[in-house]
């Protein structure tokens, strides 16, 4: 190696510190220093105290393995771990799938369809306590409006949906369904609008029916943010407790629990609270995969701007 050579790569070796610290610090010189480290320590002291504090402190509690020795054992586990891949499972793709036919529906440009729009809204405003529990009034078999309008109606006695394992899941997952719904639709829709209207032009002057548009237009360019609104959704789920807290209880007898819930019945209920953050540990399994594969997509979808 010749003696520029040599210089070149020593040089190149101090540049490259002195690159990192001028694009880490921006610059500061000085005052600016002691104003930055003034402005960034509220900051810091907050991320430390309310996430970095409560998430190692939740793994410290929940790192006993005989906890899910006890966990394992439990038949009351294992009924919430199937309730919950149902919730997750039925509950979110079903509901994105309503979620991106409904918002090819509110595309359309008429003024009634803006108006059904701003009440079909409401239940995503609505708060979530009052919304379940109108729910959970609603699907009441004794006194529930649903029942007495089939009574009145019918003469016909419905049945106990929330003391019964499957229809209380049902009416679990239904409700989550309709809570969340035209949130997703709302952001469905948004990408719909997104979509370049030549491309429909151009595929109708090319003799394209409605269906083959939108399987060949529509479909395509939505694939990515479909994914990615699932994966997301899927997260939000796993964590999800007020539906099954509120519209069915958990009952009968615990047969609708989900992790989220049986996590909080353990911490609160029964005092145990290791034992109920290894619950809701016990999904991370499952919600650490979501994550990575979300970031990996929306990573992808910045790299394709």
């Amino acid at each position: 190696m010749s003696v520029t050579q040599q210089a070149v790569a020593v040089g190149r070796g101090l540049a490259a510190p002195q690159t990192w610290r001028r694009a880490w610090f921006g610059g500061l010189h000085g005052a600016d220093y002691l104003w930055a480290i003034a402005f960034a320590l509220p900051y810091t002291a907050i991320f430390l105290a309310f996430v970095v504090y409560p998430i190692a402190f939740g793994v410290w509690m929940g790192s006993d393995l005989a906890l899910y020795d006890q966990l394992f054992t439990d038949p009351r586990y294992l009924t919430a771990v199937v309730n919950t891949l149902l919730y997750v499972g039925i509950g979110v793709n079903m509901k994105m799938f309503l979620a991106f036919m409904l918002s090819g529906f509110f595309i359309r440009k008429s003024w009634w369809t803006k108006g059904l729009l701003v009440i079909f809204i409401l239940p995503w405003a609505t708060p979530a306590l009052p919304a379940y529990m109108s729910i959970h009034w609603f699907l009441n078999g004794q006194w529930g409006l649903l029942n007495n309008i089939l009574y009145e109606l019918f003469n016909y006695d419905g049945p106990t949906y929330l003391n019964e394992h499957w229809t209380g899941l049902a009416s679990n997952i239904s409700a989550y369904i309709w809570k969340t719904l035209p949130f997703w639709t709302i952001i469905l829709l948004a990408g719909r609008m997104a979509v370049p209207t030549e491309l429909y032009e151009a595929a109708a002057v090319d003799g394209a029916s409605r269906l083959h548009r939108f399987m060949h237009v529509t479909v395509p360019l939505m694939a990515n943010l479909y994914l990615v609104c699932t994966l997301l959704d899927m997260v939000f789920a796993l964590g999800d407790f007020n539906a099954t807290f509120f519209v069915s209880g958990g009952g009968p007898a615990m047969s609708t629990e989900v992790l989220a819930t049986l996590g909080i019945r353990y911490a609160f209920t029964v005092a145990l609270p290791n034992l109920g953050v290894a619950t809701v540990m016990s999904a991370l399994p499952l919600l650490i995969p979501l994550v990575i594969l979300l970031m990996r997509k929306l990573r992808m979808s910045e790299g394709q701007l």
